[in-house]
Formats: C-alpha cells, structure tokens, sequence
C-alpha cells in the first residue's frame, strides 16, 4: 500500500475497519477473553506491522479517542450531582493515595532500572494512569459498573484523569528546570487561567443553557436535529477542555453530570449511544495498530520486563491501598489486576514531554510499547484471576445488620427473600401470622432491614441450617427461591428429615413444577403463571372485550393448562396433552399414522348421525 494511505480513508479501509471487530469480537468473546482483547488483537493484525492495511494509526486514533469521550458522558448522565458528592471521599482520598503510592513505588522502580529521576517519574505517572477505556469497557460488560466496587473504580479513574492536568504542568515545570522549555510555552498562569475558563463555560452552559435549547429543539426541530445537538454538547464540552488543557473526557463527564437532572437525560443517552459502542472499539483497533513490533523486537528484554515489573509493583500499590481503605481482600486484589495497566493519557503525557525534551524518542517509544501491551495484558490476567480466586462471598459475621438464623420457632419458614418472597410475606403478615425468613444474600437481608423485615441469613439447601431456622417446628415452609436445582435440594431434605411439615414451593417453569409434583409438594405454582394471566386479562378488556368475556376466557386458558399438566403429570411426557394449547398457526388436519384400507362403517342409524355431526363440526371449526 502507498506510503500515507491512510491520509485519505476509503471505503476499503472503512470495511476492513468493521471486518476486523467483526471478526475477532466475537471469537475473543467465545473463548471468554472479552472484547477488549479482541479489538486490541485485530488492530494489530490489520496494522503496520500486520497486513498492513494502515500506515499511520496516530490519525485513526485521534478520532476514535471520542469513543472515550462519549463513554464518559454516558457515565455522567447516570450520575446525580448529589450522587457525585457523595463519592468525594472515594475520588479525593482513595483515588488520590491509589495514584501517589504507585506512582512513588514506580518512580523508585523506574530509576533502579537506570533512569534519570525526572525521566522515571514522568514515565512512571503515564502508567499510574489506567486506561479508563479498557477498566470501564470491561466493567460495563460485567454489568458492576453500578455496584459499590464498580462506583469506587469509577471514583479512582475521575481522579486520575483530573491528575494529568497537574501532570502536564510538571513536565512544563521540569521542561523549564533543565533547560529544555520551548520558548512558545505560554506561562504557568495563563494554563490555570484557560483550565478554570473552561470549566466555568461548561458549568455555566449545563446549568443553565442545556435545558431550555433542547427544551426549543423539541419542539421545532427534528429527531436528527436532536441528535446532533446531543453530539455537540459532548464535542463541545470535549473541545472547551482541552483548549483548556484539561481532559476532554473530563469535560464530557461534567457535562453529563450537569445534564443528568434535565428531563432529557434519557434522549440523550439513547442518542449518543450507538456512535459510543462503534467509536470505542475504533479506539481499542487504533490503539493496537500503534503497537510498533520494530521497537519491542529490538529491545524486547526492557520492554517485556518493564512490562512484567511495572504491573507487578503497580499491582502491588494498589491492593496495599484498597485494604488500607478497608476494601475487602477479594474487592482489593481484583482492583489490583483491573487497575494493573497503563492507558490512554500516557500517550498524552509521554507526548508533551518528548515535545519538552524531557526525554528523547527512544525512551518515549519504548515506554508507549510497555503501555500498550500492558493494556492488552489486562483481559487475560484479570480473566485469571477471576478463574483462580474463590467466589466472592461477603462474610455476614461481619457485616452490619445480618444475623445467622438460629432457634427460629415460627408457624412459617419462608426461603428467599427476593421479588416473590416479598410479596408472598404481605398477605400472611396482614393477618399476623407468625413468620421467619431466611436469605443466603447478604446485601438482600441488609436491604430488607431498611424497610422494617428482620430476614436472617442462611442457606436453605443446608439442613444444620433448616433445622437453627425451625423447619421441625414449623407448620408451612414457602420456598421462594429463583433457583430449581437449590429448590429441589430443599424439597428432598425436607420430605426425609420433616415429612410432617407443608411444603409450598415456587416452581421455575412447567418441568420443574413436574418434578415439585412427583416429589409431593402441598402446593406449587410457576411464578409467571398468574401474572401473566392477569395481564393477558387487562389486554383483552382493552381490546373491547367485556369483564365477563374476558374472565370466560382466561377460566378457559386456565382450565386447559390444568388439564394439560395433569396430562404431563399422569404420563410423564412434556409433550403430553399438546392439543389443548392454541397456537397461531394454521391447524393441519389430523392424518393417522397408517392409511386404514377402507373408510369406517357405523354399525348403526344412530351412530350414522353422530358421525355425521362430528364431520360437520370438525369441518366447521377447521375453516374458522
């Protein structure tokens, strides 16, 4: 391919873009080593040191760094002001003592390996500074960024792109120390001044701007019209902060945190979404195009112990922190993995400083290299720690408002106390029966607290447990749990160790209600069954049918599914009693398996007439 083309991007160049996330997302996808790695992998294969397909990826990656961008003004919109306040500590002090001990550990490790003191903290605070793409794209597709631990990461990677505006400032202070500032550098003051215009702009604009031009736009303009407006907040917001050399992805934050109280929040969202999916997996191909194979080969020792030994010690800062935070072991050692990486924003900083000629191109070459695989690292050694770590299981003995079920002597053991548990609760305690509930969710039975249930914790498959909680005693036992196999576990100890005591048990669907019926339960019911009856109900009525057809109607589906199942139940077949069910398609005429030779005779007048009638009916009811 002719050298620059990628100077003017064809459609060529666009198809091999979206073959390659095609391609290899899925595959990575498969063999459970995310996305990231997979964008990551395909960029390389497509790069300058792959098919070579693009020669200068630096351009791709200046367009998909708005990928990034709007990431973070999605993650804006889902926060409240409020709701930012409160995680001030977690930003100021946990994401603060995160990026000073590992980069003071860094900057030690840095200058053992032979650099200059202020070429190893430069270096050393580029990868202190996670790449905010990669932790918030895996975390997004473990659905944890809204957990607590998924808050607190939030909170650390809000610090570190707040740090590389004083990091900036750092290269320009040692770029003047050592001689080396460029007389072009405007002063120190000027900078503070363009960062502090920029955030009031964009203060001022979400707070009292936003609502009233969108409030214009919906009215008189068009969805489109809505949508572009929706991309230039966030271009906007990006553009003001970094002219005001503040990260734009800082500025798209802040704007969606002052929008996340209008009224089209949600519009907004929905709008920029879908160029937030594609432009993001542009980053991460672009990123691996800018692995350069030539540097790593030449000085593939350095590179791949700086690699191992700047993850490593960063791993070790940050899990020493999270436990002096209190952050449990499991939450603190899989921070340590998630957060082990450089990211995006050394690119920046290891720019301005070879700008500054803190340090030369070699050493800036070679320290983008440890960056980049150290990203690309990050699917596979947090896959493994994920593999290798037991289950995390929050200790109730020291957890705050969770007692362990112990001599429990109610007329009621209820087990699982999630959706449906709830609402079972509410008629029995309206006529003061006595009850006891029971939960293995920690989190759940804390939450139950709030809202005036005393739930004790325990494991209802356990019969130690089963018995601390009364199920001798008891008269009933509801088990309310989502899970079949633990619901069936439950069923069996309770029939041989308390045959006496009722069982009534949620069934997960119509196999599993077969098996709560041969196991002799009082009681079943399959927990979307009455529901949905219900709402099929309230359709019907709306459709212009009256309360009388409509509740004929429902007493008929009813009747046919009990039928149905007692069918299924007698014969052991699913399949059984297939012919009560109404389906939407064209009903075949029966046909027998074997063609009798000749047609049937009735034995008599009358039976003549009875056949007669049947033909008439069936033919009626098959042409309606």
């Amino acid at each position: 391919m002719a050298d620059g083309a990628t100077a003017e991007l064809g459609l060529g160049h666009i198809a091999a873009l979206l073959a390659a996330g095609v391609v290899a997302v899925p595959v990575f996808r498969k063999i459970q080593l995310g996305s990231v790695l997979g964008y990551l992998a395909a960029g390389l294969a497509i790069g300058p040191f792959g098919l070579g397909l693009f020669e200068e990826p630096e351009t791709i990656l200046h367009v998909a760094e708005f990928g990034v961008v709007i990431f973070l003004f999605i993650i804006g919109l889902e926060m409240r002001p409020r709701r930012l306040w409160a995680m001030r500590r977690d930003i100021f002090g946990l994401g603060a003592a995160q990026v000073l001990a590992a980069g003071l550990l860094l900057t030690v490790t840095g200058m053992a390996a032979g650099l200059r003191a202020e070429v190893a903290f430069i270096v050393a605070m580029g990868f202190v500074l996670s790449s905010t793409a990669v932790i918030m794209q895996m975390l997004d597709e473990r659905n944890e960024i809204n957990t607590p631990a998924g808050q607190r990461a939030v909170s650390i990677l809000l610090l570190e792109d707040l740090a590389i505006v004083p990091l900036l400032a750092v290269v320009a202070v040692i770029s003047a120390a050592t001689g080396t500032a460029s007389e072009a550098a405007p002063p120190l003051w000027q900078t503070i001044g363009l960062a502090v215009g920029a955030l009031a702009v964009v203060f001022l604009a979400g707070r009292y701007l936003m609502n009233p031009v969108f409030g214009f736009l919906a009215r008189f303009g068009g969805r489109e019209v809505m949508t572009a407006a929706a991309l230039l907040v966030v271009v906007g917001a990006a553009w003001l902060m970094d002219t005001g050399g503040l990260s734009m992805a800082m500025g798209a934050f802040l704007a969606g945190v002052l929008l996340s109280e209008s009224s089209f929040r949600h519009q907004l969202e929905a709008d920029v979404e879908p160029f937030r999916a594609i432009l993001l997996g542009l980053f991460f191909l672009s990123v691996g195009m800018a692995l350069d194979l030539n540097v790593v080969a030449a000085d593939w020792v350095r590179i791949v112990g700086g690699v191992i030994a700047f993850m490593a010690v960063k791993s070790v800062a940050i899990y020493a922190v999270a436990r002096m935070f209190r952050s449990s072991e499991h939450e603190a050692i899989e921070r340590a993995v998630l957060f082990a990486q450089g990211g995006e924003f050394a690119f920046v900083l290891y720019g301005a400083a070879l700008a500054a000629g803190v340090f030369d191109g070699e050493i800036s070459s070679a320290a983008t290299a440890i960056v980049i695989l150290s990203m690309a690292l990050t699917p596979v050694t947090t896959l493994a720690a994920r593999r290798f770590l037991p289950q995390h299981q929050i200790d109730p003995e020291a957890t705050d408002g969770v007692e362990r079920a112990a001599n429990l002597r109610e007329r009621v053991l209820i087990i699982g106390f999630g959706r449906f548990g709830q609402v079972v609760s509410q008629p029995l305690l309206a006529r003061d029966v006595d009850i006891s509930i029971i939960d293995l969710d920690v989190e759940m039975v804390q939450a139950a607290g709030t809202f005036g249930f005393k739930v004790y914790y325990g494991d209802g498959s356990r019969l130690d447990v089963l018995r601390a909680s009364g199920a001798a005693e008891a008269e009933t036992i509801i088990v309310a749990i989502d899970k079949p196999e633990a619901a069936d576990k439950i069923v069996e100890l309770v029939k041989s160790e308390f045959p006496l005591t009722k069982l009534f048990v949620r069934a997960f669907d119509r196999g599993h209600a077969l098996r709560l019926v041969k196991a002799g339960v009082e009681y079943q019911l399959r927990d979307t069954l009455e529901s949905a009856l219900t709402f099929s109900h309230q359709v019907l009525i709306d459709l212009g049918f009256t309360h009388e057809e409509a509740s004929e109607t429902i007493a008929d589906v009813r009747r046919r599914d009990e039928e149905r199942f007692d069918l299924q139940a007698a014969g052991g077949d699913i399949a059984a009693g297939r012919h009560l069910m109404r389906g939407n398609l064209a009903t075949p005429r029966p046909e027998p398996i074997v063609r009798p030779r000749r047609e049937g005779q009735a034995l008599n007048e009358e039976a003549a007439e009875v056949l007669e009638e049947d033909v008439a009916l069936t033919t009626a009811s098959l042409s309606s």
